[in-house]
C-alpha cells in the first residue's frame, strides 16, 4: 500500500499492486488493472519509488521471518519484483514519462 496525493489535496491509500501504468502527461495518471483511472499529484518517479519502497519492506518482512526456513519463500518474493537501479528508471519505465509497474 502506498500513499497518494488526489489534485484536490486529498491524500489516499492505494494498493500498489492494482497499478498498471503510470503515466505523465503533465499530471500523474495512474491507470488501474481493472481500468480505473486516478490523477495524482505524485511524478512517476515518486510513485516508482514508493512501490519499490513498499516492496522492499514486505521482502525485508519475509526473509527476517524465513530465517532458518526454505529459501523458497524468499526467491518468490524476490521473483516478483521488477528489476530496478537507482538512478536508472529506463528500467521500470516503459518510456521517459509511462511507467508500467
Amino acid at each position: 500500500m502506498i500513499e497518494v496525493t488526489r489534485l484536490n489535496g486529498n491524500r489516499m491509500i492505494l494498493n500498489s499492486d492494482l497499478i498498471k501504468t503510470a503515466e505523465a502527461s503533465p499530471d500523474t495518471m495512474l491507470t488501474l488493472i481493472h481500468g480505473e483511472k486516478l490523477i495524482v499529484r505524485e511524478s512517476c518517479e515518486e510513485i516508482l519509488d514508493r512501490v519499490l519502497a513498499y516492496r522492499a519492506t514486505l521482502l525485508a518482512a519475509v526473509a527476517s521471518r524465513s530465517q532458518g526456513e526454505n529459501s523458497l519463500h524468499r526467491m518468490a518474493a524476490i521473483s516478483s519484483l521488477r528489476p530496478y537501479a537507482a538512478g536508472d528508471a529506463s528500467l521500470a519505465f516503459g518510456g521517459e514519462d509511462k511507467a508500467e509497474i
